[in-house]
């Protein structure tokens, strides 16, 4: 249940954080490369055509990728490093409030980048498909090493309670009774 709850919670995450970073990214990209860049040296972005190509590319591909839940680590490492720049270069100086151009907004994107990063995107996704795929296929190299056949129709022995070491309904009755409250139920442990 746990994993599901993850999953599904990672999924609404990386679906929100990958429209986010479209919208973004085609809003720069309708401007243009060069208003970018132009905007990006206003601001001190060092080698400012790389920089806006990158964030560019980061936002838009990046973006799609987190969407469809592909090379989810490879998108969200990439805006995290546009996410750090933004913060050191363009939105720190501003103090932290967003209303004041501040860095609030891009560093909880850029946390939900990082956590995209180490934990990946779930698996409902591209990424938790093939994931899947390949589990399955070591799964069943592994039993044919083995021997045993990937269908489950192999046959398993059989064992008595008394070679796999269960307890009878009399263990059973004498652990019960050191645990009741009745004084007449209680037994002594040997019996």
């Amino acid at each position: 249940m746990k994993r599901f709850v993850f999953d599904v919670a990672a999924l609404i995450a990386r679906v929100t954080l990958g429209v986010i970073l479209v919208a973004h990214g085609w809003q720069k990209w309708q401007s243009g490369l060069e208003a970018t860049a132009q905007q990006f040296t206003r601001t001190g972005v060092p080698l400012p055509e790389l920089a806006a190509a990158f964030t560019i590319a980061a936002e838009v591909i990046g973006g799609i990728l987190l969407i469809i839940g592909f090379l989810v680590r490879l998108a969200a490492l990439a805006w995290f490093v546009v996410g750090l720049g933004a913060i050191a270069f363009v939105h720190g100086p501003n103090g932290m409030f967003v209303s004041e151009g501040g860095w609030e907004f891009v560093a909880a994107l850029s946390a939900l980048c990082l956590l995209l990063v180490g934990t990946g995107g779930g698996r409902f996704g591209i990424d938790g498909l093939i994931h899947g795929a390949w589990s399955r296929r070591r799964e069943r190299r592994r039993l044919d090493r083995e021997g045993i056949p990937a269908d489950g129709t192999g046959s398993v022995p059989r064992q008595d309670a008394a070679t796999r070491g269960d307890l009878t309904r009399e263990d059973m009755s004498d652990i019960d009774s050191m645990f009741t409250d009745d004084p007449a139920k209680r037994r002594p442990p040997n019996r």
